[in-house]
């Protein structure tokens, strides 16, 4: 029993560094995604933009993130701690799945919408911050969670790389023990509790909306 409390603590130390490279990859992923969804469809770049979520969509995850480690001292002349590594190589990666639920969102609304706020004369700007996005957010918001929740489970790839978050911290105790099966188990059991823990706040703020 006390190897086993060990090993909870132990795997669990891990979970700090596997939720800042969800929230952070979400946050810069939502940015980036709103951001494409809006200039793609006013027409801006749309051609660019479609060949760059197409790559980020087509390509392995894995190789994204060796490559934004690995490569970037030979570009930008500096190395991205493994933190920013992943924070980065996350987010962009989740902005171009981003991207598409957002422009879901976006055709789901009236075209009307758009035509009144043309007719009133409403400057772009804030008929996307005040009028579009606030109802595609609201749609969307199912489908956000549900990237929040495949981005909280890709984030293991970091333990490739040596992020200390829960998948390595498992190996690590299995590799020292010779005991693989019980430490997968509690990783898989921390996973699945900060997946029941996203779901239930999802689930808060979907109550709310429906009380507001």
């Amino acid at each position: 029993m006390n190897k086993i409390i060990s090993n909870f603590l132990s795997i669990g130390s891990g979970v700090a560094l596997t939720l800042k490279l969800t929230f952070g990859g979400v946050f810069i992923g939502l940015l980036l995604g709103v951001l494409l969804s809006v200039l793609r469809y006013s027409g801006i770049g749309r051609s660019v933009i479609n060949r760059i979520i197409s790559i980020l969509r087509g390509t392995p995850l894995m190789l994204q993130l060796t490559f934004v480690y690995f490569m970037a001292p030979s570009i930008i002349g500096f190395r991205l701690s493994l933190l920013s590594a992943g924070i980065l190589t996350f987010g962009v990666n989740s902005s171009a799945y981003i991207a598409e639920i957002v422009r879901a969102g976006i055709e789901s609304l009236p075209k009307g919408q758009f035509e009144a706020a043309q007719a009133l004369e409403i400057p772009r700007f804030y008929m996307w911050k005040d009028i579009i996005l606030p109802q595609v957010i609201v749609n969307i918001f199912p489908a956000m969670i549900n990237e929040v929740i495949a981005l909280l489970k890709e984030t293991a790839l970091i333990a490739t790389l040596g992020g200390m978050d829960i998948m390595r911290k498992s190996q690590t105790i299995a590799a020292e023990q010779y005991d693989y099966f019980m430490p997968l188990c509690i990783a898989g059991i921390y996973y699945y509790g900060l997946v029941l823990f996203i779901e239930f706040i999802g689930r808060k703020f979907e109550s709310c909306k429906s009380y507001a």
